[in-house]
């Protein structure tokens, strides 16, 4: 051990959003807590005032930097482009005071681990002479087809993929593209955004992959040929996985306040009989497609707990509540882990973020899965049809809805018969999680790798 203790010190910036810091801080926590390092988290200043945030998460450190919109965060911004540009101009400035303020400390930073969502980030790490390492947050398989866009131009089109795609990326089909390629033009801000994360890449000293090497075996090898990458997930509190960090049980924060009576409620019923539904923090329904999913969950006739956010309550059929309170339980959010790793819970309707995709295969849980943007529609056909523990919604062609039978059928396959083959290839896929992230498993090998070369510099 070197420097008071600490083998090295390494400052992380996670772009601000729930989905991308919760990853990173638990990636965090697995070097403070495992492996030597002192880990600094910056988050925004807007995030931490208005969760109260203290000092410390756990074995990590907590810091702050400004994104230009201190009082309000993003919703003050008059666009995504706008908050973006000034989260760079201001969030450059705030992490190069935090590496100035170090250096005169016993552990001054040596390396810096952000988010590609921020590549100005990097910028900063090579401006200071600190190592630099990117954490992608999404899987393996959506960044290889951003990075092929970003750095060959491949013309990703609604009505055909590129011919002879590398392995690993050549089962997708038009409709399994994000959104961006099959959608084009939604989103331009976010589109410029995703791509840009493998700008000036080549400069980082190390790239992280937020999934395992046995879940994307072939996209991880072929993308390592041009961007290696290492594999180091999955990254959700240990006590899920190989429990190896003591009272790791939670994210730590969350940017929603949860309604903690789901597992008492879930105590009270049948192992495997409730499906679990929610969709993250972004995804907003129409009322049109509320109507529908309300209706199919209803008519599926099992137990359902529905994370509904208070801003799309109103768009719940009048005396859904009242009509479906002996089998459904609706709460503004949950403890996600919990309730997954619940033996109540028999399949997880899920818009198929890489988060909540993670939890559910690291918590051994089927999947019915109705992708609405971003990477969503590319996970979805992971699930379905690479890792077999999952069916994708259809959506009607005419009316643009996922209809309240799709709902059912889709329902009832994985929670029935047919679905015995997905729960069992679920719990392979949460054996081979834990295997990764435990000692000599690939994700530790490639954690204690960067530790080694870091430490060595």
């Amino acid at each position: 051990m070197t420097r008071n203790g600490y083998r090295a010190h390494v400052l992380a910036i996670p772009y601000p959003a729930q989905g991308h810091i919760n990853p990173l801080l638990q990636f965090s926590k697995r070097l403070a807590s495992s492996k030597g390092l002192k880990v600094t988290l910056a988050n925004t200043i807007f995030i931490a005032n208005s969760l109260n945030l203290p000092k410390s998460a756990g074995s990590v450190q907590l810091e702050t930097i400004s994104d230009g919109y201190d009082d309000g965060g993003f919703p003050l911004a008059e666009s995504i482009a706008a908050y973006l540009s000034r989260l760079q101009d201001v969030g450059y400035q705030s992490v190069a005071e935090i590496i100035t303020r170090h250096k005169a400390t016993p552990n001054p930073i040596e390396c810096i681990i952000y988010d590609p969502f921020l590549p100005w980030a990097l910028d900063v790490a090579k401006q200071y002479g600190l190592v630099a390492a990117a954490f992608f947050s999404q899987s393996c398989t959506v960044n290889y087809t951003y990075y092929l866009e970003h750095h060959h131009g491949i013309i990703w089109s609604p009505a055909s993929v590129p011919n002879n795609l590398p392995l690993g990326l050549h089962i997708l089909e038009p409709q399994d593209m994000p959104s961006f390629f099959s959608v084009p033009g939604s989103y331009p801000a976010y589109s410029e955004l995703v791509l840009n994360q493998f700008s000036h890449i080549e400069k980082a000293d190390f790239i992280f992959a937020n999934t395992f090497y046995k879940l994307e075996e072939e996209v991880v090898d072929s993308m390592s040929q041009v961007c290696p990458m290492l594999t180091i997930g999955p990254t959700i509190p240990s006590a899920y996985l190989d429990n190896s960090i003591e009272d790791d049980k939670g994210y730590g924060f969350s940017l929603f306040e949860i309604d903690s009576f789901c597992t008492d409620w879930l105590n009270t019923k049948p192992p495997g009989s409730v499906v679990y539904v929610a969709f993250g923090s972004m995804a907003s329904l129409s009322d049109k497609q509320m109507k529908e999913l309300a209706l199919g969950l209803k008519a599926t006739n099992f137990h359902f707990l529905w994370v509904v956010r208070a801003s799309e309550e109103e768009k719940l059929p009048d005396k859904l509540k009242e009509e479906t309170a002996e089998k459904g339980l609706l709460v503004n959010w949950s403890p996600q882990l919990e309730v997954l790793s619940h033996k109540a819970i028999g399949c997880f309707f899920t818009h198929g973020g890489w988060n909540s995709t993670i939890e559910a295969l690291s918590s051994g849980v089927p999947m019915v899965v109705m992708p609405q943007w971003t990477d969503q529609p590319t996970n979805s056909k992971l699930i379905e049809s690479l890792w077999k523990v999952g069916v994708r919604v259809k959506v009607d062609e005419t009316s643009g809805l996922v209809g309240r039978e799709e709902v059912e059928q889709c329902v009832r396959e994985v929670m029935g018969e047919m679905g015995i083959a997905m729960k069992r290839n679920a719990k392979k896929w949460r054996e081979l999680a834990i295997e990764a992230v435990s000692e000599g498993g690939t994700s530790d090998k490639n954690i204690d790798e960067f530790v080694s070369k870091l430490t060595s510099v």
